[in-house]
């Protein structure tokens, strides 16, 4: 329990010495004070008045007072309301421009600290203000407007040595003074310039007359040498000229000589060409000639071969349907008549003798008219096998008018004709419709022609030459 007790109460001494530290710390933070670069602190009271700049230090209160001072650059203008005159007594305005601070020595900082450490930042710029305008208004008094206008330097460095000692006794220097502007009611600033202004005008009115006059007697000068130059190359140009006309006159005449010349071999070469030409044209003229001939005479004996194989064909057509038709309609009516003649005999036999002799004789007249038949058939089949084109032109002949009746019978097929007709021309109406089967009935010898492969003059002719033949007996000679 002793034990506890005890530990308790260094707990609690140990708390309070803690807290006494944090306060004893605090209360010193509280106290301690520190100057920046830009500051000064002034500390009065026990102890006397102490600078402190850069450091710390302790102010204790009730017994200390600490202030600021500020060492910063100050910068206003310096524009005086009233107008200053100058050494001429010309009024002007002059507006500067001037940058103070205090001194950074400690004689200084406490000599500004009493003349500016209870007042405002604006109660300091306009008491320095006053002292500023007043050295400049006599620094302008003893000076021309020349010298303040041109010499705005002097101006400065006057103004700043002038301040300098007013400025010391309140603990602040000059760091710099500029006159930003100066100006005149009366334009003497303005007309102070125009005398210079004319001596430059003059001087360059004086300056460009010489150089035009320069200008002049140069150009003068080169268009002398220009004139003299163009005369000398217009007579080197007139001599090369005459040189180059005579040079071109030589080569005209040997070009007109090397022309002729060549014209007269030209001509020399043509004429041989030409008569060249003529030569291989009659010949190669001649080659063709005798090719034609050759063209013709293979085209003749081509067409005659073929009209050759056109008869071959026809005859063997001929042969092929006249006479192989003709010997089976004649084995055909041979074979009727003797299949009649052993029905008529066999009626005959089953009946009487009387019947059978009629039908003997009606069967013998039936085979006698078959034999005839048969036999004129034979006839007539040995007759186109010798006469083919003669056959032909019998068949032809005598289909002719089957054809023409093929072409009208379109006709007899219609049992009314309706014409509509213009009126224009001639062939209208019902005579276009006889027109034109007359025109198709017109048409036919030339398809009899197209048939035969001949005119049909020259198979009306070989008609009229068979004709004149005297028809061949038979073999038997009945």
């Amino acid at each position: 329990m002793f034990e506890m007790s005890r530990t308790l109460e260094i707990g609690i001494v140990a708390g309070l010495g803690v807290m006494a530290v944090l306060f004893l710390t605090s209360m010193l933070a509280r106290l301690y004070r520190k100057a920046g670069p830009h500051e000064a602190l002034i500390v009065y009271g026990f102890g006397g008045t102490r600078v402190v700049q850069g450091h710390g230090t302790l102010v204790f209160p009730m017994v200390q007072v600490c202030r600021d001072l500020s060492l910063e650059l100050m910068s206003f203008d310096v524009a005086p309301q009233q107008d200053l005159y100058t050494k001429q007594g010309v009024a002007v305005t002059v507006e500067a421009v001037a940058q103070i601070k205090v001194k950074s020595d400690r004689e200084s900082v406490l000599t500004a600290a009493e003349q500016f450490l209870t007042k405002t930042d604006q109660e300091r710029e306009g008491l320095i203000r006053l002292v500023m305008e007043g050295h400049l208004r006599g620094i302008i008094g003893q000076l021309t407007v020349e010298e303040i206008v041109k010499q705005p330097e002097m101006v400065s460095d006057r103004m700043r040595s002038t301040c300098a000692e007013d400025m010391n006794k309140m603990g602040l220097e000059v760091i710099s003074f500029t006159i930003k502007e100066v100006r005149d009611k009366n334009e003497y600033i303005t007309n102070m310039g125009k005398p210079d202004v004319a001596r430059i005008k003059r001087d360059a009115d004086v300056a460009t007359a010489e150089a035009d006059r320069d200008t002049a007697i140069k150009r003068a000068l080169a268009q002398r040498e220009a004139a003299v130059a163009k005369a000398q190359a217009d007579q080197e140009r007139v001599l090369a000229e005459t040189l180059s006309l005579a040079k071109q006159a030589e080569s005209q005449r040997d070009l007109e000589v090397k022309k002729a010349q060549f014209l007269e071999v030209t001509k020399r070469q043509q004429a041989q060409a030409d008569k060249a030409y003529d030569i291989q044209t009659n010949i190669m003229q001649q080659q063709v000639v005798a090719e034609q001939v050759k063209v013709q005479q293979v085209e003749k004996e081509q067409q005659v071969k073929v009209q050759e194989a056109e008869i071959n064909r026809r005859e063997k057509e001929l042969i092929a349907t006249v006479l192989k038709q003709a010997e089976i309609e004649r084995q055909r009516i041979e074979t009727l008549a003797a299949a009649e003649k052993q029905r008529l005999i066999a009626e005959a036999e089953g009946h009487a003798s009387a019947i059978r002799a009629q039908g003997e004789a009606e069967a013998e007249i039936i085979f006698k008219k078959g034999e005839s038949e048969a036999k004129a058939m034979n006839v007539k089949a040995e007759a186109y096998q010798e006469y083919n084109q003669a056959a032909v032109i019998d068949r032809l002949f005598t289909s002719m008018p089957e054809v023409v009746r093929a072409l009208a019978s379109p006709l007899a097929n219609i049992d009314k004709i309706t014409i509509v007709s213009t009126g224009n021309g001639d062939a209208s109406g019902m005579n276009k419709i006889t027109g034109d089967i007359t025109k198709m009935a017109a048409q036919v010898p030339a398809l009899f022609e197209t048939l035969s492969g001949m005119p049909l003059a020259e198979l009306l002719g070989k008609v009229r030459q068979i004709g004149d033949k005297p028809p061949k007996l038979p073999v038997d000679g009945k």
